[in-house]
């Protein structure tokens, strides 16, 4: 796959502002060469590294992570979550990334304990099932909420992985709408069903 090329659009925005005029129009009109910086040739777009990238899109995602930890906490005192807001940005391409908001254990369904992390992406894709945790990515949903089971991974250097004996693939919920990853959310944090239930009807 080729390698993505980014440009910073706010320069070229800031060109097509000025319009340059047009050097041999300016001497036709008025006899006279140009020899202002804007009526030589356009500058060039400003090309982005895929660090400065990352840097941006990994801001935005912190903010992000950040923001919905504030608005799950507020929900009521007795469903706190830890904060763990972390991101990660995708190697190829930079523009996308998930973050990290909080991981906590629960009773799920029939599971006894289970595990879990919950997830902002800025991108809509499907769980893989094996080692590749996005597949088919779709840009169209800006952004992607999510929570999986976890536990702790076999090989000493990852310290978590997606524990697939739960539903098969260890996703619990995905979404794009923010209010239902909340309620989501609030369902896996609370203690009892009288809690749970009063989460359901919001």
């Amino acid at each position: 796959m080729a390698r993505l090329r980014y440009f910073d659009a706010k320069d070229t925005s800031r060109l097509r502002e000025r319009q340059p005029i047009a050097a041999h129009s300016e001497f036709l009109r008025t006899g006279r060469i140009p020899r202002e910086r804007r009526h030589w040739l356009a500058e060039e777009k400003r090309y982005l590294t895929h660090d400065e990238v990352a840097a941006k899109t990994g801001r935005k995602l912190q903010v992000a992570g950040e923001k919905t930890h504030q608005h799950i906490n507020g929900f009521h005192h007795s469903i706190q979550f830890p904060k763990m807001v972390f991101h990660r940005t995708l190697e190829d391409s930079p523009h996308l990334g998930y973050c990290h908001v909080t991981a906590a254990r629960t009773k799920f369904a029939h599971y006894d304990e289970v595990s879990w992390a919950f997830y902002i992406a800025n991108f809509y894709s499907d769980i893989g099932d094996n080692d590749n945790f996005f597949q088919r990515i779709d840009v169209g949903y800006s952004r992607m909420y999510f929570a999986v089971a976890i536990k702790p991974g076999e090989d000493s250097s990852e310290r978590m992985t997606i524990d697939r004996s739960v539903r098969g693939n260890g996703l619990l919920f995905r979404t794009h709408d923010p209010q239902a990853a909340i309620r989501n959310v609030l369902l896996l944090g609370a203690r009892n069903e009288q809690l749970r239930e009063i989460i359901r009807q919001l």
